[in-house]
Order: C-alpha cells, then sequence, then structure tokens
C-alpha cells in the first residue's frame, strides 16, 4: 500500500528519530526502522494520538477535500452529516451561518448526526438490555481497539451501527439512494469506519479539513447567511459527544452503567466489565470525548467547548422537535483480532541477552525506547517493529565501551582525577610513560607529577591549560593538555611524549651546523678558484692581445712588399 493512501502515515522529511510517536501510540502501531518511524496500517486504529504528539508535525492523516469534491460534481445531490460536537468549536453566530457555508460549498441537505444518535442510544440500550454486560461501539477508535487487540472484548460489542452510519442510511431513505452523503466532524477514526462500510456514507472529513476547505474557497463563516438545518435532533442527542452521552440521550440509570474517556481508563474499563454481569459501557477512545477529537484545530479551552455543546442542548429544549421517523433496525458485523505467532520464550531471551539485559535485575524497563517494558521491546524488535539501538541504557552502555576502548588503546597518556585530585583512571600508555601501576588508583596524582595545573582547574582559575614539559628524572619530555569535566566535577590530563622529537631536534641542529660550516668553506673555496680562475683569464688574455698585434704587425709588414 502507497503510504500516503492509510488514513495516518509519516512525512519521513519531517521525522526527526525523537520516538515520541512510538512513546505516545497506544497499540504501538508505529514501526522504527533506519530511524525513522512509520505506521504500520495493520496496527494502527486510526486514533490520531500520534499526530497530535509528534512536535515536528511529521504524523499526519490522509486528506479526502479532493474525493468529496470530486463526488459532488458526479452526484445527483449531495447531503452531509455533521458531528454534533460542531457546537464545541463553532460560536453561536458562526454555527447559525455554518449551513450557509455548507451550501455554498454545494451541498443540498445539511443534517446533525444526533438526529440519528438518538435512534443509536435507543437501539444500543435495547441490545445491551438482551445481553447483559456489553460495551457500546458507537467511538470507530474503540471498535478498532476491539477488533485488533482485544479478543475476550469482541463478542460483547453492541451490534449497532454508529451514529454516522445509522445517520446517512436515514438520509439515503428520505433523499433517495443515489444521494452521496458525507459526514464532517472531529474523528479520523471515522474515515476507517467507512473503508469498512460504504455502503451509507461515501467519505468522511475532519473539522479540520473544512476550515481548509473554507479558507480555498475564501470563505468566511461570518459573511454566509443563516440558514437552519434540515432537521432538529431529538432529546438529549446533542450531548453524545460528552462522556456518557449515549447513556443521558438513552435515559440510562447510572446504576446500570458507566463510561470512560481516554484510552488508559478504557483499558481498565474493558478488563472491569469481564467478569460484570448486565452492565453497560460507553467508552470513548478520546480524553473528554469527541470534543478533543485529533481532527479539531482550535485554541478553545477543552473544557470550555464541553460547556458550548451544554449550552447549545440547552438552547434545543423547548424548540419544535423534527417529526419521528421509525427506528432503523440493522446490525453490524464486527472483525476478530487475527491470530500471531507468538515469539518464544527463548527467542525474546536473545534479544535481552544482546543488549544486556538477560536477567531480570539487568531490565531497567525505563520506557525511553517508547515500550514499556524491556520485554515488550524484545518483542517489537522480533516482529519487526522495532530496533534493537532504540534502547538508551544500551546504546549508552556501548558508548561507554567505545570510550574506554579509546582510552585504553591511546599512545598518549590519559590520567583522571576526581574533584580531590585522586587519580580514579590511569590508561596503560600513562602507566609506561610515568613508570607507575594500579597502585597509585586513590592516592594524590601530586605522587606522580606537578599538581599545580590541575589545581588551577580545581579553583576555576584556567578553563584549559597547555603546555609542555621536561621529566628529567624520567629521561622523557611531555606536550601537556589538562581540562575539566564540569558536570563530574573531574579532570584529565592528557600527556603526549616527544622525547623522540626533542631528540630529533637536537640531531637536526647538529646537521643543520654541519652543513651550514660545510656551505660557508665550499663558498670560501669556490670564491678562491674564482679569483684564481679569474687571475688566469686575465694573463691569458693580456698574451692573446699581444700575440694578436705581433700578428697584425706581420701582416701589415707583409702588405708592403
Amino acid at each position: 500500500m502507497n503510504e500516503r493512501n492509510q488514513i495516518v502515515y509519516t512525512l519521513t522529511a519531517r521525522c526527526r528519530d525523537c520516538y515520541r510517536c512510538l512513546k505516545a501510540c497506544p497499540v504501538k502501531a508505529i514501526k522504527m526502522k533506519d530511524g525513522q518511524a512509520s505506521v504500520d496500517p495493520n496496527r494502527c486504529i486510526a486514533c490520531g494520538t500520534c499526530i497530535k504528539e509528534c512536535p515536528q508535525g511529521a504524523k499526519v492523516y490522509r486528506r479526502d477535500i479532493e474525493k468529496v469534491k470530486k463526488i459532488i460534481k458526479e452526484a445527483p445531490r449531495c447531503a452531509i452529516s455533521l458531528a454534533p460536537s460542531f457546537s464545541a468549536i463553532y460560536s453561536k453566530g458562526e454555527s447559525k451561518r455554518l449551513t450557509g457555508a455548507l451550501r455554498r460549498l454545494g451541498f443540498s441537505y445539511i443534517g446533525e448526526t444526533a438526529i440519528s444518535a438518538y435512534d443509536t442510544a435507543l437501539a444500543t440500550v435495547k441490545e445491551a438490555s438482551a445481553k447483559g454486560t456489553q460495551i457500546c461501539s458507537a467511538c470507530p477508535a474503540v471498535v478498532n481497539y476491539v477488533e485488533k487487540y482485544d479478543q475476550k472484548a469482541v463478542s460483547k460489542l453492541i451490534n449497532v451501527h454508529s451514529p454516522m452510519i445509522t445517520h446517512g442510511r436515514r438520509i439515503k431513505e428520505l433523499l433517495g439512494d443515489d444521494t452521496a452523503v458525507i459526514f464532517i466532524g472531529p474523528c479520523i477514526a471515522k474515515k476507517s469506519e467507512i473503508e469498512k462500510d460504504n455502503s451509507f456514507v461515501e467519505a468522511a472529513l475532519t473539522f479540520e479539513e473544512l476550515e481548509e476547505w473554507l479558507e480555498d474557497e475564501q470563505i468566511d463563516l461570518l459573511g454566509c447567511e443563516e440558514s437552519n438545518f434540515n432537521e432538529i435532533p431529538l432529546g438529549n442527542a446533542p450531548l453524545f459527544p460528552l462522556p456518557g452521552g449515549l447513556l443521558k440521550t438513552a435515559g440510562l440509570d447510572e446504576a446500570q452503567s458507566f463510561h470512560t474517556s481516554g484510552f488508559n481508563e478504557l483499558k481498565e474499563g474493558l478488563e472491569y466489565i469481564q467478569n460484570q454481569e448486565n452492565e453497560i459501557i460507553e467508552p470513548l477512545f478520546c480524553r473528554e470525548g469527541c470534543v478533543n477529537g485529533p481532527g479539531i484545530n482550535t485554541k478553545k479551552n477543552l473544557y470550555q467547548r464541553k460547556q458550548n455543546v451544554i449550552r447549545y442542548n440547552r438552547e434545543l429544549n423547548g424548540k419544535e422537535k423534527n417529526i419521528e421517523i421509525p427506528l432503523i433496525k440493522f446490525h453490524r458485523h464486527f472483525d476478530h483480532p487475527e491470530e500471531t505467532n507468538t515469539p518464544t520464550e527463548k527467542m525474546i531471551n536473545q534479544i535481552l541477552a544482546k543488549t544486556g539485559k538477560e536477567s531480570p535485575d539487568k531490565q531497567l524497563n525505563c520506557g525511553s525506547c517508547g515500550y514499556k517494558t524491556c520485554r515488550e521491546k524484545a518483542i517489537a524488535v522480533l516482529e519487526g517493529m522495532a530496533e534493537i539501538e532504540m534502547c538508551l541504557p544500551y546504546m549508552r552502555r556501548l558508548a561507554e565501551q567505545r570510550t574506554d576502548k579509546i582510552i585504553e588503546t591511546s599512545p598518549n597518556g590519559i590520567v583522571i582525577l576526581d574533584f580531590k585530585l585522586e587519580i580514579i583512571k590511569m590508561n596503560p600508555a600513562f602507566k609506561k610513560l610515568f613508570q607507575c601501576t594500579d597502585n597509585f588508583l586513590g592516592k594524590k596524582v601530586s605522587r606522580i607529577l606537578d599538581p599545580a595545573p590541575f589545581e588551577k582547574l580545581a579553583t576555576g582559575q584556567d578553563e584549559k591549560i597547555e603546555q609542555t614539559q621536561g621529566y628529567a628524572q624520567l629521561n622523557i619530555s611531555c606536550h601537556e593538555i589538562y581540562y575539566p569535566l564540569k558536570g563530574d566535577k573531574q579532570y584529565v590530563g592528557i600527556f603526549v611524549d616527544i622525547t623522540n622529537l626533542k631528540s630529533k631536534d637536537k640531531k637536526l641542529k647538529t646537521i643543520q651546523e654541519q652543513t651550514i660550516f660545510q656551505a660557508r668553506e665550499l663558498l670560501e673555496h669556490q670564491i678562491e678558484m674564482a679569483q684564481q680562475i679569474a687571475g688566469f683569464l686575465g694573463k691569458n688574455t693580456a698574451r692573446s692581445e699581444e700575440l694578436v698585434n705581433k700578428l697584425m704587425y706581420l701582416t701589415e709588414e707583409k702588405n708592403e712588399y
């Protein structure tokens, strides 16, 4: 599958290897490979937790705006099923004009999903009453979780469609099967619900996508005309997005039911009902309900959003309600978690051993890798979801081992002192250089070296000292560097043996002096020779001149005859 066709995926260019999404993901659907975090679609429940948690904006969800635009062009008519949480994020003035803005986008029917939330609540209670302890199935992220990760709880899911699907079917019965229904709400998991069954709803957009669409079309909500919804929901259905909203809509006594919100409460609730009879649990995956869904982009305070929903429901009370349509009765099918090959204890222990955690006392369970326990992380490695290198204590230990190896094999002498200037570490090169043994560990450095450079560091007088020092008694010379490890209150000395270089310098100086002497001697010899040659050339020139004159004289004399 192309990752961008997934509901939730990673923008790899933004991913910064921080493991935050892995730590936040309630089902560990994040796969780490080569430092990059990707989303495994087979494990993902589309809850959107990683999207809300990612500080780099690397986790995103699939935008379906273009898909909806195409549906509007091709369908005879298009209808909107608007989630009741709209009242949480839009002001009173904006809410009155929201339907007008949606009609500008091309929708002819605008209905609240809460209309069918009422039907769903009644059907849920009726179904649960017949079967005892049951789990409400309105939240798609909860259903995804149970289907993939809780085999025992699947059979307790109430076989009633969510308000979105129920409303989609209702709209098609009212307007015709060729009507395209688009859901708009705060939930990313609704996209996955439609992928399972798109018979009644063609696509789902988030409120965030709606805002992007309106901005692209340059539609200002407050600039739109006021327009009414096609129907007004019954009872307390507008409270559906709040924890316990379904149960309150159904008028169920709290003694017979309870509700949860957030993943941790969900898990505890599912564990609790396994041994209970005749109880109903209404779980919402997002903390404080749908008003805190991942598809909402607003700065409004969470509890203000809750109050806005309550206010809207109060304002609807007393208004004329829509004509009640007979309850739609139909059931849904739930998937059971697929059986997986569980790694054997031997395989798990082999992975633990690779990171030095072969015994329980070495398993820190620090959670830095994103998993609660070292064992969970080892299983994730075997399943290809995690990498061994994700273990921070293990990588730190490797780094320390590499550092130790570098120090131990360094050709330069290295000594480390504590704040008392007592030796806590010496490498072999240092011991050889200063002819000392491990017996000096824990002793004052003054027993081997002049402590003055270390004392200057300890007083803060210097940040770093560099000098060349000779040790006549040892017949060595060293180039020395001293510096502090401030966080650890320790001091390091590095000693580079330059004795041979000094010796070579002396030899070189001798050779230079000899060369200069020989060069000077050669130069004097050359000058002397040059003088002799010049003299010789001078004598020969005079003699040649004399011979030439004689020849010229003889020639002239011969011509006279």
